[in-house]
C-alpha cells in the first residue's frame, strides 16, 4: 500500500453520479464534502488534479430539459451551461479553503497533436507550481465522436500519464470492482487488489458495471491499463463518501487498488 501512501501527485476523477442527484441537479452536500477533503489533501503537501464529469447533466437540468434523447447540438449547448455552473461551484467551494482553481478542457485531438499536448502539459505544470488545483474535463461543447476521448475514466488516466502522476483515484457510484454486478447479484464480492489486467478481469468488468453515469466498470479497467503503462497506481472508491480518501491515502483497505506487483 506504500505506493498510494507515498503518492505526491494525485489525479482524482469524480463522475456525474457522485456530483448530482438523479434529477441532474448538483448534490450540494456531496460537492462541498469533496472540495473540503481535496483541499485538506492539498494542505498536506500533495499535489491535486481533479477530472470532473457532470457538465452535460448539470446543463440539461439547469435548462429544464428532461427528455432522455438529445441531439449533439443540444448536448453541446447543455455542456456550455453546465460547465459554467460546475466551475462556479468548484471555485466557490475551494476558495472557502483558500485554494485557487484553473479550468482545462480537452479533446482527443488536443492530446494527439504534439504541440497542443506539450502546451497542455505545460499548463498543468504551471498551475501546480502556482499552487492552483487544475480541474479538467472533456471539451463537450466542441467534442464529437471523431475527436472525443469518450469517457472521463479514460481521460483521467490520460491526464495522470501526461502529468506523470503517482496515483489516480476514481470516485465512482460503487465501492470498487466486484466479481459480479452487486446491484443484481447479492453474492458479488469486492476485489480488494488487482496486480494484473487480463481477459478474465475484463470479462468480470463487463458484467460488474457501475450503477449510474456514462461510464462503467469496463472503462475503469481500461483506465487501469493506461495507468499500468505509466507506472501509476489506481484506486476505485465510492464517491458517496469522500472522507474515505483519507483512509485510502493512509494505507487503509478501501475500494479496489490497481497496482503492479513490483511497485510495492
Amino acid at each position: 500500500m506504500k505506493a498510494i501512501q507515498n503518492a505526491k501527485r494525485i489525479v482524482f476523477k469524480v463522475g456525474t453520479s457522485s456530483l448530482t442527484y438523479e434529477t441532474g441537479l448538483i448534490n450540494i452536500r456531496q460537492m462541498e464534502s469533496l472540495c473540503r477533503v481535496l483541499s485538506d489533501v492539498r494542505n498536506s503537501g500533495r499535489e491535486v488534479i481533479l477530472v470532473s464529469s457532470g457538465a452535460i447533466s448539470v446543463g440539461l437540468a439547469k435548462l429544464g430539459i428532461v427528455r432522455t434523447a438529445h441531439s449533439m447540438p443540444e448536448k453541446q449547448a447543455a455542456a456550455a451551461v453546465g460547465q459554467c455552473e460546475l466551475m462556479y461551484l468548484y471555485d466557490k467551494h475551494f476558495n472557502e479553503y483558500h485554494h485557487k482553481v484553473g479550468q482545462i478542457l480537452l479533446t482527443r485531438e488536443d492530446i494527439d497533436h504534439a504541440w497542443r499536448k506539450a502546451n497542455i502539459v505545460n499548463t498543468f505544470e504551471s498551475l501546480l507550481k502556482m499552487g492552483a488545483i487544475p480541474i479538467a474535463n472533456e471539451n463537450d461543447t466542441v467534442a464529437t465522436e471523431e475527436i472525443s476521448v469518450g469517457d472521463n475514466d479514460t481521460l483521467s488516466a490520460v491526464v495522470a500519464g501526461l502529468t506523470r502522476a503517482d496515483a489516480l483515484v476514481i470516485l465512482s457510484d460503487i465501492d470498487g470492482l466486484f466479481t459480479a454486478n452487486p446491484a443484481t447479484n447479492p453474492g458479488a464480492r469486492l476485489i480488494p487488489r488487482v496486480t494484473e489486467i487480463d481477459d478474465s478481469l475484463r470479462a468480470i468488468a463487463e458484467g460488474a458495471g457501475s450503477l449510474r453515469g456514462t461510464g462503467g466498470m469496463a472503462t475503469k479497467i481500461s483506465a487501469a491499463s493506461i495507468c499500468f503503462e505509466n507506472d501509476c497506481t489506481m484506486a476505485i472508491i465510492n464517491g458517496a463518501y469522500p472522507e474515505r480518501i483519507y483512509s485510502l491515502l493512509e494505507g487503509g483497505a478501501v475500494g479496489t487498488l490497481f497496482m503492479k506487483e513490483e511497485i510495492e
